[in-house]
């Protein structure tokens, strides 16, 4: 399908330094009302908990998994973790772990991370993903075409492998916001994901130096609100990579209540990628230091 043509219904994205100007702006606001107990629980709530290394073994996701289970026992008071974030072949490891939780299960996939394989391939590893108990996919855009152009061919990689998915299978499209650089194919890069049926646009992998920031994460969500107004489909946000603390996760959940309102801050529509996240915000939650993961 053609959706470049798409892109010329929408304006185009604010200057770099426009859009720096609104986030000290929300920076400010986030200061002022969100960094309290309960936008820490929330944004608990909100987090893929993650493990995407290259020693992950059996062994060490079932005891990754373990742990997260195990929460529900040890915080009754704290909503936990909205997923298990893995690599495609710890799918049924995860499943078994958390077996009997509400816990969803997120795989990367589609050639993750660099999504520089065959087409058939990226379509063949998401499928089998979703096959052994995946409810989430996390698939990364293909970088590339986006840099060179390429925008019509990118976004039909995301169509065919959205067309392989149950519905109720979320897809989740990745842009690698830190590659792409400017406002503009940022901005790009959201439109297109959104137009070939992706559910969430997150950010970055998390494995190139510039992961998620606050000047992307705005761009992203000025391209979710006016899709949605255009479309009334409402498509989610996920930031990733380089969220540590729980200022950090105050800050993106105050980008979304600014720009998105307070009805796109659910686990349906918000998501955070990270594990070192979680303990300190467990500790800004409790008050005192928590060693859980």
């Amino acid at each position: 399908m053609e959706y470049a043509n798409h892109l010329k219904e929408y304006a185009p994205a604010w200057s770099a330094e426009h859009v720096e100007e609104e986030v000290a702006r929300i920076r400010k606001a986030a200061g002022e009302r969100n960094r309290n107990a309960e936008v820490y629980k929330f944004c608990y709530s909100a987090i893929d908990l993650t493990t995407l290394s290259c020693n992950d073994s059996v062994a060490s996701v079932t005891e990754f998994a373990r742990k997260a289970a195990e929460f529900y026992e040890k915080y009754p008071h704290i909503p936990n973790v909205a997923s298990i974030c893995i690599y495609p072949s710890f799918v049924e490891t995860v499943g078994v772990a958390v077996d009997g939780t509400p816990m969803r299960i997120t795989s990367v996939g589609g050639g993750f991370p660099a999504s520089q394989t065959y087409l058939e391939v990226k379509a063949l590893e998401v499928a089998m993903a979703v096959e052994n108990g995946a409810d989430e996919i996390d698939i990364v855009l293909n970088v590339g075409r986006m840099l060179t152009g390429e925008y019509d061919e990118a976004a039909n990689e995301v169509e065919v492998i959205r067309s392989e998915l149950d519905e109720d299978v979320v897809l989740k499209v990745i842009i690698e916001s830190g590659a792409l650089k400017t406002p503009e194919l940022i901005r790009r890069a959201s439109l297109l994901s959104m137009f070939a049926g992706a559910d969430f646009v997150k950010t970055s992998t998390g494995k190139i130096d510039v992961a998620a920031t606050p000047e992307a994460a705005v761009v992203m969500c000025q391209a979710i609100r006016d899709y949605y107004e255009k479309t009334d489909r409402k498509v989610g946000f996920k930031a990733a990579g380089g969220v540590r603390t729980p200022e950090d996760a105050a800050l993106y959940y105050t980008i979304v209540e600014e720009i998105l309102g307070r009805e796109w801050l659910t686990t349906d529509l918000f998501r955070i990628g990270a594990s070192s996240a979680a303990n300190n915000l467990l500790s800004a939650i409790e008050g005192k230091p928590v060693k859980y993961y």
